[in-house]
């Protein structure tokens, strides 16, 4: 095997669309999978069914990235790091935020505990940190050194974790890299999410609920682009990218209720499907990223526009109503607003 490649919360949504990137383009890589299988990760999105296939080539271990002593065996195994595994739903995090800490920074700081323990061996430690711990955007292209505000406990936990390992290069000069995606979308993506929840009520003849107007804007990328971006960080000269900071977006952001409205004309619906609700405390209401420090670095940017995936993600799940439907009773969340309403969002 060229490589072994340890990729925490590799059940995840962008996690697993990278176990299967690398396992399909590296046939010479061995993957050690750590996933906690919480509600948001599936065994059921990794490329074989571990159940039955004893591979050599990939490994999946069922456990918590809290867990120092499991977490030093798979790193100590190890060539490179990539580190998804995280609570990451916003909404979510507002009332059930202590579990976001925990994970996000406490299960952060047990992962990079043991890459300082075995830096000899690792090549690269890369950190899957997100656009949401800048918060809304000060200026119109949010680059690398947009301030760091964050708007939501999610957003806060992913911001403490990103700083925790810039600080972990800054004091023992670990190979470490961080990359802040922005929002990804494309098969595999949990209910919750808001491209999938439109998606599936589409699919449901359900109205479409919108936060606020539906004017809060998110840059969006497609997740096969995003695994594309990371590779491309994997493979590159840990010299020339060591702390380093990468944005991974399209660079054009796009309305909630302008994503609403091409879903419902892709799926053949009717725009009155459309129902607006309060605003979601610690609302984002711009991100759009400024993608030319890895542009200009690696050559990397989007290949697949938005309206060619949005097809393909309509289509994934028009075909895989079998992977979603047990999930529909999680496509909303009960949350109290700002002056005590309880709605659903």
């Amino acid at each position: 095997m060229n490589k072994t490649i340890l990729i925490t919360g590799g059940a995840g949504f962008i996690g697993s669309n990278f176990v299967r990137y690398i396992y399909n383009k590296y046939p010479d890589y061995k993957i050690i999978i750590l996933d906690a299988l919480t509600y948001a990760g599936n065994i059921e999105n990794l490329p074989i069914d571990v159940n039955k296939n004893n591979s050599d080539r990939l490994i999946f271990w069922y456990g918590n990235v809290k867990n120092g002593e499991l977490v030093d065996t798979l790193v100590s195994q190890s060539d490179i790091v990539v580190h998804f595994a995280a609570e990451t739903h916003v909404t979510r995090s507002i009332y059930d935020n202590f579990l976001f800490f925990e994970t996000d920074v406490l299960g952060t700081q047990t992962l990079i505990n043991s890459v300082l323990k075995y830096r000899d061996k690792i090549e690269k430690f890369i950190h899957i940190s997100t656009s949401e711990v800048y918060g809304t955007a000060k200026q119109d292209f949010m680059n690398e050194d947009h301030p760091i505000m964050p708007m939501s406990p999610y957003a806060a936990a992913k911001a403490g974790a990103d700083r925790l390992v810039y600080s972990y290069w800054a004091t023992y000069d670990l190979p470490l890299v961080i990359i802040r995606p922005f929002n990804n979308y494309g098969p595999y993506q949990h209910l919750e999410k808001v491209v999938p929840r439109f998606i599936t009520a589409c699919l449901l003849n359900e109205r479409l609920r919108v936060h606020g107007d539906g004017s809060a804007a998110r840059d969006f990328v497609f997740v096969e682009d995003a695994c594309k971006a990371i590779d491309v960080i994997m493979q590159a000269d840990i010299k020339k990218i060591s702390g380093e900071i990468f944005n991974v977006a399209s660079g054009q952001h796009r309305t909630v209720l302008s994503i609403a409205k091409d879903i419902i004309r892709l799926t053949g619906k009717n725009e009155s499907f459309v129902d607006f609700v309060g605003e979601r405390p610690g609302q984002v209401f711009r991100h759009t990223a400024d993608i030319k420090k890895i542009k200009n670095m690696f050559g990397w940017q989007p290949a697949i526009k938005w309206e060619d995936g949005l097809k393909r993600t309509i289509e994934w799940y028009e075909k895989n109503k079998d992977w979603w439907n047990k999930q529909l009773w999680m496509r909303t969340v009960p949350i109290v607003t700002k002056n005590g309403k309880k709605e659903l969002h």
